[in-house]
């Protein structure tokens, strides 16, 4: 058995909030490049510098890549041997959101309630998912997700018998009906089967998963490039202004499901597709 602080998450926490809204994973920066390279349309090609040049300027100065920084979103793979000592496990993830937060100078953008609207002032609490998983360690990665693409996500309870083709035609007709408000180029997660909140789950953190990692099973990574290449034909371009780069990547995760249902759940992510990792 080992011990961890809850300190020591913490503070790990409060640098992930802040490295997270800063710096761009390098995988989503290179897409940005490329993209910037192939893109046919020079208002899209403009665009796209611009986003790169964004991205740089914020990292080197420590700003936020978007005024939007997010709901933080934490998925937690906890070892079963590892003992949390000193405090709560998820109070201790909180009080790093509400440090990086503050530290940050990042905005707060969380409210108490959904209809009263009174703002909590310290962007928590987070939405925590956690994992029990073997070994002694804990990994953490923090998601900031601002809702210009999260109001744009969608889901859809299919019927068993549907076709793959109808999956592609709901995952593209999201794209096509959010236009520009998800700041294209965008990043898709995409979770089948469970029930609608597993769905839901694995489409988040599909969002997280390296972007030149396609999924393991040939099929679903057929569906991928499939989607990416029909979504791209839409012309809705870089920022909505029209071009051969609508999205950046399609990440589908696939779970178990009821013999009489296939829930699939669309979450939308922005150029910006926010996330940082560490492992204690």
């Amino acid at each position: 058995m080992r011990n961890m602080k809850s300190q020591t998450i913490t503070a790990a926490v409060s640098e992930l909030c802040i490295k997270a809204n800063t710096v761009l994973p390098k995988d989503i920066r290179a897409l940005i490049d490329s993209a910037s390279k192939s893109e046919k349309s020079p208002a899209g090609k403009e665009v796209l510098r611009d986003l790169r040049e964004n991205y740089i300027l914020a990292e080197k100065e420590l700003i936020p890549i978007c005024q939007d920084t997010g709901m933080a979103v934490v998925f937690a793979e906890l070892g079963q041997d590892l003992h949390i000592t000193g405090g709560n496990f998820e109070d201790a993830i909180n009080e790093g959101v509400r440090q990086g937060y503050e530290k940050g100078f990042l905005r707060k953008s969380v409210v108490r309630d959904p209809l009263r609207r009174e703002n909590t002032e310290d962007n928590t609490p987070a939405v925590i998912h956690t994992r029990i998983v073997a070994g002694d360690k804990l990994k953490i990665t923090l998601a900031p997700k601002g809702f210009g693409s999260e109001n744009m996500s969608a889901v859809k309870m299919f019927l068993p018998s549907c076709t793959s083709d109808e999956i592609l035609d709901f995952i593209v007709e999201t794209v096509d009906k959010a236009g520009s408000n998800p700041c294209p180029p965008v990043i898709l997660g995409v979770g089948l089967g469970g029930t609608l909140e597993m769905a839901a789950l694995i489409a988040k953190k599909a969002l997280a998963r390296p972007m030149d990692m396609r999924n393991a099973d040939p099929f679903y990574a057929e569906l991928e490039e499939k989607a990416l290449a029909q979504i791209n034909a839409l012309g809705l371009g870089p920022q909505g202004f029209g071009g051969t780069t609508t999205a950046l990547a399609v990440n589908i995760e696939a779970y178990p499901t009821h013999i009489a249902g296939l829930p699939c759940v669309v979450n939308v992510g922005c150029h910006v597709t926010r996330h940082a990792e560490i492992l204690l």
